[in-house]
């Protein structure tokens, strides 16, 4: 063989966003001219190179080019050591190459930022936030949380005082802000207070590192609502008025009422009814029975609104019962609707058209008046949903604008016999719910409500 390559060094060490020199030796040990050409293999073939990148030389002669190690200050690029090799290939004889092998070790470094969402928060009880930690090293890092506040009226506490955050990812913690005395009414306190996501040193004895501090507040609110005692005094004030219109106007009235209703012709009429033999009795079941003299004389006033009665044929107060007084008791139950619900849910796949769906199909001989709808996009998806009745579209929605809706109608959706509710879906983008893998397709469910009638409405 009339080359020979070798490197002056066989396991280097490369920093991250640096440059790493390595002398690789050529000899050309023939009898001609050779033109070499160089190749980098391996892992580190991205951020490696050679240069010059060819080299000619004479019989018997040497000369020393670089491999050049940049390996770039991100993620892309774990920490750790990589094999690799530069293939030596002869322009006359490529089957004589020849790879010189070394190892290049990548320094870990630390990079960590953080975000605290929101920045300010308010409420009565105490004020959510959420930390979101993201790792830009080349290395896994460990986070430990702190809070601190500017005074001893409120204190911070976490879900988790540490994350373990892989190279390239982030983190999410959950954090409260609660008060140390409950507000219950005047003006609204703000505390400030701030978060430190201190990344942990990998190994002992190692330079901590600076933490990230992120400044948020909290506005405690008060328990009881400002308009609460004006509401008080006002409805105190309404109740007095009410009272003493009662003592002054409508209570007077009503004594002189019942003083009136004693005239003699009563006071005799009573007398006579007490001295009757058994006539408690019988005028009792006259009261129900008697109205006229005959079997349909039977209905009190009280039947007129549909109640039960105690007529009889004879006015004997038999108690049968008996339907309104303008109508029929079979007629009203006919009229009568029945709560009804319904729910479905639709799943489509990215790319693939629009997927269809039936909620709910009006049985034969009824009449559905629709009142209520829910709409849930959980995910967070990105498309359309359209919602219809007998084919025809009541509403077109673009699902990344909400999450869950809602619509009532006063006056209700009428959906004939045999008709049929339906839910598309057409779906552009799959959501991602929070700290959970990502569904492989888009998912929205309907719940609709309302009133279903027999016969024609």
């Amino acid at each position: 063989m009339s080359l020979t390559a070798s490197l002056d060094a066989s396991s280097v060490t490369a920093e991250p966003g640096a440059r790493t020199d390595v002398p690789l030796q050529i000899l050309n040990s023939g009898s001609t001219v050779e033109e070499y050409r160089f190749e980098v293999v391996g892992a580190c073939a991205a951020w490696a190179t050679v240069e010059p990148r060819t080299l000619s030389l004479y019989p018997g002669a040497s000369d020393t080019v670089v491999l050049r190690l940049t390996p770039p200050r991100d993620p892309s690029v774990p920490a750790g050591e990589t094999p690799f090799g530069v293939r030596v290939v002869p322009t006359s004889e490529s089957s004589e190459t020849v790879v010189p092998e070394g190892r290049v070790t990548v320094a870990p470094f630390t990079e960590v930022t953080s975000e605290l969402v929101p920045r300010g928060s308010s409420g009565a009880r105490r004020g959510s936030h959420q930390l979101a930690v993201d790792n830009r090293g080349n290395a896994p890092v460990t986070v430990r949380l702190s809070g601190r506040t500017g005074t001893e009226r409120a204190r911070v506490r976490f879900a988790s005082a540490e994350l373990l955050i892989p190279p390239g990812h982030a983190d999410f913690a959950k954090l409260w802000v609660r008060p140390a005395k409950r507000l219950w009414r005047g003006t609204p306190v703000t505390h400030t207070f701030q978060v430190l996501a201190a990344p942990v040193a990998a190994e002992e004895g190692q330079e901590p590192y600076e933490p990230v501090v992120l400044d948020g507040s909290y506005e405690q609110q008060a328990i009881l609502p400002g308009w609460l005692p004006r509401a008080l005094i006002l409805a105190a004030v309404v109740a007095i008025a009410l009272v003493g219109l009662w003592y002054a106007l409508l209570r007077p009235a009503v004594k002189s009422a019942a003083r009136e209703a004693i005239t003699p012709e009563a006071v005799a009429s009573a007398a006579e009814k007490a001295a009757s033999p058994g006539g408690g009795t019988a005028d009792g079941g006259a009261t129900a029975g008697t109205g006229g003299g005959g079997g349909n004389a039977g209905a009190t006033p009280g039947a007129e609104g549909g109640a039960t009665s105690g007529a009889g044929q004879n006015g004997t107060g038999s108690g049968a019962s008996s339907g309104s007084g303008t109508g029929t008791g079979a007629g009203s139950a006919q009229g009568a609707g029945a709560p009804t619900s319904a729910r479905v849910e639709v799943r489509d796949a990215v790319g693939g058209g629009s997927t269809s769906a039936s909620a709910y199909r009006v049985p034969a001989g009824s009449t559905f008046e629709l009142t209520d709808i829910v709409v849930q996009n959980p995910q967070g998806d990105a498309g359309t949903l359209v919602v219809s009745s007998q084919n025809n579209p009541l509403w077109r929605l673009a699902l990344e604008n909400f999450r869950d809706t809602d619509y009532h109608f006063v006056t209700p959706i009428l959906v004939p016999a045999g008709g049929e509710i339906t839910m598309t879906v057409d779906c552009r983008q799959v959501g991602r719910p929070v700290q959970a893998p990502r569904p492989s397709r888009c998912a929205e469910s309907l719940f609709l409500g309302g009133t279903l009638r027999s016969g024609s409405e």
